[in-house]
């Protein structure tokens, strides 16, 4: 969701997906370590002004559109970290009598969100990564901003994850960058932000978040864009059995 430092050179999908001993991915200790794992840079990135102004000022917006998916004492995985007051936001949504889990692959991370919900006993913050089925399904999954951060292999492996994380009759939340409308006067701006920062994000330009889930007839498919069509929020309802 922040502005990256982009890697010299290209990395397979292979390399992009492995992660070092520390547990930490190769693509993001070598693309993303100024934002995310940089004890001095996490600390103002995380604020909400900045998040603001990231998104242009829509970051309010889509944690609205967000947290109208959730339902009042069910169980949400928040599948990384976000910077800002998101996490808040949905621990809020859930109440007391639900339950919040926010997995991130970064200690430093998972360190930054515990702050934000301190005090909110329906939310859990722990080490996880969302690549990996969970063992106990969820209610609702939410990914924000994390798709357009991580190489076309591992998209795949997440939206597959998260998929099969879901209870049958529940839904996975997908918000994100999208491809503009050709007139959007921002488009160009973001052509060259990705194409220098964010070597992972135009993925999301060329192709449907649908397209990266397997084969799967028990998965309704619907899609708002937002902002003339620089965001998108897509969310995968699991049919329940007949």
């Amino acid at each position: 969701m922040t502005f990256y430092r982009k890697q010299d050179g290209d990395t397979s999908a292979a390399q992009a997906c492995a992660s070092t001993s520390t547990g930490v991915p190769d693509y993001l200790r070598e693309t993303y370590t100024w934002a995310y794992l940089n004890p001095k840079t996490v600390p103002w990135l995380s604020s909400a002004p900045v998040v603001a102004a990231i998104l242009w000022g829509n970051a309010s917006r889509l944690i609205r559109k967000t947290v109208e998916e959730i339902e009042p004492g069910t169980r949400v995985l928040q599948a990384a970290a976000v910077y800002g007051r998101f996490s808040t936001k949905l621990a809020q949504a859930v109440g007391e009598n639900g339950q919040l889990d926010v997995i991130d692959i970064a200690p430093i991370q998972v360190e930054t969100a515990r702050k934000r919900v301190q005090g909110m006993n329906q939310a859990k913050v722990m080490i996880g990564d969302a690549s990996v089925v969970r063992s106990t399904p969820y209610d609702t999954v939410v990914c924000f901003f994390l798709l357009h951060e991580v190489p076309e292999a591992m998209k795949n492996k997440i939206v597959s994850a998260l998929l099969a994380s879901t209870k049958p009759g529940g839904k996975v939340v997908f918000v994100d960058y999208h491809k503009p409308s050709p007139l959007h006067p921002l488009k160009p701006v973001m052509s060259k932000i990705f194409d220098w920062l964010e070597p992972f994000a135009k993925g999301l330009w060329h192709k449907e978040i649908e397209e990266y889930a397997p084969d799967n007839n028990d998965v309704i498919w619907r899609k708002e864009t937002l902002f003339g069509g620089m965001y998108q929020k897509v969310v995968a309802e699991r049919r329940k059995p007949t």
